[in-house]
């Protein structure tokens, strides 16, 4: 499952940028963790976004109620963008690969 906050942040971007490594490594620190990123957009660099990779929705969810998750990550969640933001992955490939389907959870 793939978590993606956007933010557009126009003040205070080095306060922004600890706020988002501190979330970050907190949620690095979870059970189901498998990798995550912060990044900012080339074109509009006020738009940045990020982005945790899990191995569940229930990992992703468990993970919120972590103390430190609540005391360092869930604040920063709270500014990012009222959209969409989880995903599940549907197909992948690897570098050459050949392209493999996977069955939604939703079903």
């Amino acid at each position: 499952m793939l978590m993606f906050n956007r933010f557009v942040i126009t003040e205070d971007v080095d306060g922004f940028v600890v706020r988002a490594h501190a979330a970050l490594a907190a949620l690095a620190a979870r059970p189901g963790y498998v990798r995550g990123e912060l990044t900012r957009s080339l074109d509009e660099p006020e738009h940045w976004c990020l982005l945790t990779e899990w191995e569940s929705v229930g990992a992703y969810r468990r993970a919120l109620g972590g103390f430190d998750v609540k005391v360092t990550a869930t604040p920063l969640l709270a500014q990012s963008l009222m959209e969409p933001c989880a995903y599940e992955s549907l197909a992948a490939a690897e570098p050459g690969g050949e392209v493999v389907a996977r069955a939604s959870d939703r079903a």
